[in-house]
C-alpha cells in the first residue's frame, strides 16, 4: 500500500452505501481496510464486477454469532487504529462488539459510528434512508424549482456528502488525536447532521437576508436567470454560472444580449423574464455549438454530461479524473498529493476472499484455520 495512511488499519463492519465509502476514501489513501462480511450475506459484499465502494479492501467472512467468530472480530479490531460500523444504535453492543468491549481490548481505538438519524434523538431507531435524513436536515427543501416538488439529488448530500466523507473525516481527525497522545474514541457520524452541516453557506445568506426561505427564488437555486441549466437545440443541455459582474458581461457578450434589460442582473423581480430570454437563446444552437462558443472561457460554462460522456472529456482525460479498476471505469482517488504517491485500486474483493491470509497474520496455523472453516466461522 502506499499514501499518506499507509500506516493505518481499519477494520469496516460490511455494510451498504456510507460506510463502505468511508472505507473505499480511507483505502484510497492508502490504509489497509479489512471489511468483515457476514456469511451469506451476498446483498452487501458479492464482489460484483466493477464495484467502485468496495476497491482496494481485504475480506474476511466471520460468523460473529459463533463464539469463535466474535473472538476473532475481537482480535482484528485489538490490531486496529479505528473501525466502520453502520448498523443502527445497539446491534453492535447486542453483538457484543460496542464501544466498551472494542475500547477496553484497545484504548487507542477510534470507533466509527455511521448513522442516518445519530446515535440519540426521538428518530434514532427508525429506519431511513438519505432523502430522509435530508428533508428533516432541510437541506432537500432547497433543491427544485419555484412552484415544483424538491428534487432528490440522487443519494449525494445525506449517504455521501453529509455522511460517509463527514464520517472519514472525523475518522482522520480522531487518529491525529491519537497521534499527539490522545485516547480513542467514538465517532457518532449522523448523515442529518452531516447533511446540515454543507447547507453552512446557505445557513449564512439567511442570516444576513441574503437568502429566502423558499425553493427556487435564489440565485443559487435555479431562481436566477445567470446561474441554471438551458436546454439547447439537439435536446441536450449546458449549464451557466456567471455570477461576477466581470463574467456576467462576457456571457452577454457570447450569447449576444444587447437589450438593455438585461443589465438588471440582480433584480430579482426580472429573473423569470430573463430566464425565458435566455432559454429561447440557447434554443437556437445545439450543445456542441455553444462549447464552441463559451467553453473555456471566464463565463463560467460547461456542458452537463451524462456519466459516460463526462469519463471522455478532454479535460476530465488529461487529468485522469476517470481509471479503469479490472477492466471497469470509475472515479479516481481524490483529491491528490504533491510529494506522497498513492497506490492504484484495486478490484473489489469477494466475501470471504482474504480470510486466509488475514488469519495467517493474525498467527493462525493452517490446521487452525481448516478446522474454523470445517465449523462454519469462516462462513
Amino acid at each position: 500500500m502506499a499514501g499518506p495512511l499507509q500506516d493505518i488499519r481499519v477494520v469496516e463492519f460490511a455494510g451498504l452505501g456510507p460506510g463502505p465509502f468511508c472505507a473505499m476514501m480511507l483505502a484510497d489513501h492508502g490504509a489497509d481496510v479489512i471489511r468483515i462480511d457476514r456469511p451469506g450475506n451476498s446483498l452487501v459484499a458479492a464482489g460484483l464486477p466493477g464495484d467502485a465502494l468496495g476497491r482496494s479492501r481485504r475480506s474476511i467472512t466471520l460468523n460473529t454469532k459463533h463464539e469463535t467468530g466474535l473472538a476473532l472480530a475481537r482480535q482484528l479490531c485489538k490490531s486496529a487504529d479505528a473501525i466502520i460500523e453502520g448498523y443502527r444504535p445497539g446491534v453492535m453492543e447486542r453483538l457484543g462488539l460496542g464501544p466498551d468491549v472494542l475500547l477496553g481490548d484497545n484504548p487507542k481505538l477510534v470507533y466509527g459510528r455511521m448513522t442516518g438519524w445519530g446515535q440519540t434523538g426521538p428518530l434514532a431507531q427508525a429506519a431511513g434512508h438519505d432523502i430522509n435524513y435530508i428533508a428533516l436536515s432541510g437541506v432537500l427543501g432547497t433543491c427544485g424549482r419555484k412552484g415544483e416538488r424538491p428534487v432528490p439529488p440522487v443519494n449525494y448530500l445525506g449517504d455521501f456528502g453529509g455522511g460517509g466523507m463527514m464520517l472519514a473525516f472525523g475518522i482522520v481527525s480522531a487518529l491525529l488525536h491519537v497521534r499527539n497522545g490522545g485516547e480513542g474514541q467514538v465517532i457518532d457520524a449522523a448523515m442529518t447532521d452531516g447533511s446540515a452541516l454543507l447547507s453552512a453557506m446557505t445557513w449564512s445568506q439567511l442570516n444576513s437576508g441574503l437568502w429566502k426561505d423558499k425553493r427556487g427564488v435564489n440565485w443559487l437555486d435555479t431562481g436566477a436567470h445567470f446561474y441554471d441549466t438551458y436546454e439547447c437545440a439537439d435536446g441536450e443541455c449546458i449549464s451557466i454560472g456567471a455570477i461576477e459582474p466581470q463574467f456576467y458581461s462576457l456571457l452577454r457578450e457570447k450569447a449576444g444580449l444587447e437589450d438593455a434589460a438585461f443589465d438588471a442582473q440582480l433584480d430579482a423581480s426580472k429573473w423569470p423574464e430573463l430566464k425565458d430570454r435566455l432559454a429561447d437563446i440557447f434554443l437556437t444552437r445545439t450543445r456542441a455549438e455553444w462549447c464552441e462558443i463559451m467553453e473555456g472561457t471566464d463565463v463560467c460554462f460547461a456542458p452537463v454530461l451524462g456519466l459516460r460522456e463526462a469519463r471522455d472529456h478532454p479535460h476530465n482525460r488529461a487529468r485522469e479524473t476517470f481509471i479503469e479498476v479490472g477492466g471497469h471505469p470509475m472515479p479516481a482517488p481524490a483529491p491528490r498529493y504533491s510529494s506522497t504517491q498513492t497506490a492504484p485500486p484495486r478490484p473489489a474483493p469477494s466475501a470471504g476472499a482474504d480470510s486466509h491470509s488475514v488469519l495467517e497474520e493474525l498467527g493462525y496455523e493452517e490446521n487452525e484455520i481448516a478446522a474454523m472453516r470445517a465449523a462454519g466461522v469462516l462462513g
